[in-house]
């Protein structure tokens, strides 16, 4: 599969995360206070929740539902429940829009 456009830079909140469904697969786009974007498993590996509807404080997305908080850079729990990371996908973005392909994850060590 290769990426498919999922949306404008610009359609992405500043601290928010935003579901998407790119391929079957359900990714959090989120934008840190920097403004670069990440696109991790939307699904927190604890409790099945959407992570979407969590909380985006620095470079992280803490689950709404019990608190585990994921690294948006390595997909890693930073704290418990959750001990399980979920995937980080690669972005591209070409002229102010953000392609994803779900098949592709970043290799973090």
């Amino acid at each position: 599969m290769s990426a498919e456009k999922v949306c404008a830079v610009d359609e992405v909140p500043v601290n928010q995360a935003l579901r998407v469904v790119v391929g079957g697969v359900a990714i959090a786009l989120v934008k840190d206070s920097a403004g670069e974007c990440h696109a991790i498993g939307d699904t927190c590996t604890h409790g099945d929740i959407s992570l979407a509807e969590g909380f985006v404080e620095d470079d992280t997305l803490e689950c709404w539902a019990h608190g585990s908080k994921f690294s948006l850079e390595t997909g890693k729990p930073l704290t418990l429940p959750a001990y399980e990371p979920v995937p980080v996908f690669s972005i591209e973005v070409v002229d102010g829009d953000i392609y994803i392909d779900p098949t592709v994850t970043k290799v973090i060590d």
